[in-house]
């Protein structure tokens, strides 16, 4: 079950920031104005907030852990939001960042 959990917080946590990161470019490169930006910062600090409820205790393996599904997650949202089509060497990029999740996340480990 922890790693179901991880996997849900790591998509949410895409959610937040990749949403709020497209709120602030919309405010400003689409001038849309003060109220989408602010919006987009909140979802950025809601981005912060829910990497720290991640079951393992190192930031640094959640955030790099979290860059990999951010480059996927990245691409998926500029299909669904933005009408980008990735090429077949967008979409092998993020199937290797999500092997380097897997491997980052969920390899055994020692300890």
């Amino acid at each position: 079950m922890s790693m179901m959990r991880s996997v849900v917080l790591f998509a949410v946590a895409a959610l937040f920031e990749i949403g709020g990161a497209w709120l602030v470019w919309q405010g400003v490169r689409e001038h849309r104005g003060w109220a989408w930006i602010g919006a987009g910062v909140l979802a950025l600090g809601a981005y912060g907030f829910v990497a720290t409820l991640q079951p393992d205790a190192n930031f640094g393996r959640i955030l790099a852990a979290y860059g990999g599904v951010f480059v996927a997650g990245s691409l998926l949202w500029g299909m669904a939001v933005d009408g980008f089509r990735p090429d077949r060497w967008d979409v092998a990029g993020a199937l290797v960042c999500l092997a380097g999740v897997a491997v980052i996340m969920y390899a055994p480990r020692d300890a």
